[in-house]
């Protein structure tokens, strides 16, 4: 897997959701620099983590899909 890269856009609004996150649960300011620090660490650290877990739950939605899919294609097959 390549490592996850954040368009700047996508990157300041992480940014600054993690700045308001911390001025509001844990009572610390921190600058813009030190917030992009934290969401690289967690980026570098844990999107592998969050992105398969994505990839296992939409594979378990197209297995359940496929049952489906099999199950109508055998009452097809039955009424003939």
């Amino acid at each position: 897997m390549s490592k996850l890269t954040l368009d700047s856009a996508d990157k300041v609004k992480m940014t600054d959701q993690l700045k308001a996150y911390l001025e509001q649960e844990f009572d610390l300011s921190v600058g813009a620099f030190e917030a992009e620090f934290l969401l690289d660490f967690i980026t570098d650290n844990f999107a592998a983590t969050f992105y398969n877990k994505g990839l296992a739950d939409a594979q378990q939605v197209m297995q359940e899909k496929m049952e489906t899919f099999n199950d109508a294609i055998y009452e097809l097959e039955m009424s003939y």
